[in-house]
């Protein structure tokens, strides 16, 4: 049965709580992150996710989707919490949230828990910084279909209000690793798997190179690219031509254009 409560306090330890999943520090301390609206909550939902937590504006207006995503919470054992929504604001540290929020436990990030086979194409990100850039990767990473983002080095946090805010909801459809170099090229070169980077080093044009499948594309650093020692280790290099002034693309963009070529190439 589930828990259900009201809270009517700015100062009760579950605003608290909430309030902290904002930060990294102790998102990684509890395990657990922040989703907010009703779009969000219901694709996790698609994609059989539930939330721990369900919090909801006390004075909402109802929504067949909420209510369903309220009855599936509440069906599986989770706590529902209901908060006049200035404290919803206080916990999402918007001046005007959204009617509805939910706490998750953060998912198996290991790399050793993914499988290559899963899917043709899989995205790569080397030190990639904006949470925005990784929200939107692995929007494109659902839209192509990929078997989801591997996160390499230091990259922004996953699990961040704005890069699940980013991800629209992708979050829940692909899988996501995190690991060290070391780590995820030991593991990519003990099975199959084509690397191929986004790089100025003896590239090929991007729409000539010869993908073959699993093929894990990667882009680099915003501002640095990736490290020599990596585009080094990778069985591709590709470039996109530039026709203007810009020198380079967008990582998260640059990702995508790869991605469906890529894609159309191996179905080709």
């Amino acid at each position: 049965m589930a828990l259900r409560r009201t809270i009517t306090g700015f100062s009760n330890p579950l605003v608290k709580f909430l309030r902290s999943l904002r930060d990294k520090k102790h998102r990684r301390r509890e395990g657990k992150f922040l989703a907010e609206g009703l779009r969000l909550l219901t694709d996790a939902r698609a994609s059989s996710v539930l939330p721990e937590m369900l919090v909801m504006a006390t004075g909402r207006e109802p929504h067949p989707l909420l209510d369903a995503l309220e009855a599936a919470v509440a069906a599986a054992g989770g706590e529902i919490v209901e908060m006049d929504v200035d404290i919803l604001a206080k916990v999402t540290g918007k001046d005007n949230p959204q009617a509805v929020a939910g706490v998750f436990a953060e998912f198996d990030t290991r790399i050793a828990s993914l499988d290559r086979h899963a899917a043709p194409i899989w995205l790569v990100a080397q030190a990639l910084r904006d949470p925005g850039n990784l929200g939107t990767m692995l929007r494109t990473g659902d839209a192509v279909g990929a078997g989801g983002l591997i996160l390499i080095d230091d990259c922004a946090d996953p699990f961040s209000v704005e890069a699940v805010r980013a991800s629209m909801g992708a979050i829940f459809t692909q899988k996501l690793a995190c690991a060290r170099w070391d780590e995820f090229i030991g593991w990519l070169r003990a099975s199959e798997g084509q690397l191929v980077a986004a790089s100025l080093r003896d590239p090929t044009d991007y729409r000539i190179a010869a993908y073959a499948a699993p093929c894990f594309l990667m882009v680099g650093n915003e501002s640095q690219g990736l490290p020599a020692s990596y585009e080094e280790a990778c069985d591709l290099r590709v470039t996109i031509p530039m026709r203007g002034r810009a020198d380079s693309l967008n990582a998260a963009v640059a990702g995508a254009v790869l991605a469906y070529e890529a894609l159309a190439r191996l179905e080709g």
